[in-house]
């Protein structure tokens, strides 16, 4: 039987501002987000940057196996590779586990593929060489499907030609960063045409499915697409089998 929870990356990403809440009130929804990700014995928490090195006292205080992800240049992807490698590397020395990078996907678009393929390898390089987990989000929501292959493609083709085989599980190519505007509130990147596509193209690469995956109906049909980590701030309900109306 499928362990749902050890695909589960519970997700809390929005900043005080985004939430309608004060820094104080924000900062207590992250540790109970944490807190609930060790008690549940979920795959991962993924928080912002800069909730980093209280995520990782918190996990080490228990003793947990949790893994700390975070988001790098989120949500727009579009600084410099120079600026990216820097809040990485900064996320590193907190002690984050994952590093989800968002990829420079307008650049990708407007046709500057060497800019993206030069951030690609500068980034996972500089992740995997602290033994981390690498996963780029390309954001769906914003390519048609030609440029979903094409992406997913790109970032495949940088981790076969420059690093070993025993790297690519640790490299992943992820759908969303679930702040993404769609019309009607619709997922915004886990949709199964999407992670189809993704999954077809970025293989050996893993494929992460973030933005809309709210119940464990829908969680169950990703991991039987054949995603290895599934990004959700709905992962308690999904566990639970219930519905969540969470938008991410």
């Amino acid at each position: 039987m499928t362990d749902i929870r050890q695909y589960l990356d519970s997700t809390y990403l929005k900043t005080a501002q985004q939430a309608g809440l004060t820094e104080a009130e924000n900062l207590e929804v992250v540790t109970q987000c944490i807190r609930e990700a060790i008690h549940e014995r979920f795959k991962l928490v993924m928080i912002r940057p800069e909730m980093v090195s209280l995520a990782r006292k918190m996990v080490d205080d228990a003793a947990s196996k949790l893994l700390i992800g975070t988001v790098i240049d989120f949500p727009l992807g579009k600084s410099p590779v120079e600026m990216k490698m820097a809040e990485a590397e900064k996320a590193i020395e907190d002690g984050a586990d994952d590093l989800d990078f968002v990829c420079n996907y307008e650049a990708f678009k407007s046709g500057e593929s060497s800019l993206v393929r030069d951030e690609v390898l500068k980034c996972t390089a500089l992740g995997l060489a602290s033994g981390k987990t690498v996963k780029w989000i390309i954001e769906v929501a914003a390519l048609d499907n030609q440029q979903v292959v094409k992406l997913s493609a790109l970032i495949k083709n940088v981790v076969l030609t420059h690093f070993k085989e025993d790297l690519y599980a640790s490299v992943f190519v992820k759908s969303s960063t679930g702040f993404y505007p769609t019309e009607n509130n619709l997922p915004n990147g886990a949709t199964i045409p999407a992670i189809t596509m993704m999954i077809e193209n970025a293989s050996p690469l893993s494929v992460k499915a973030a933005g809309g995956v709210r119940t464990s109906e829908e969680a169950l049909s990703m991991i039987r697409l054949g995603v290895k980590r599934i990004g959700t701030s709905s992962a308690k309900a999904i566990a639970e089998g219930k519905v969540s109306g969470s938008s991410y």
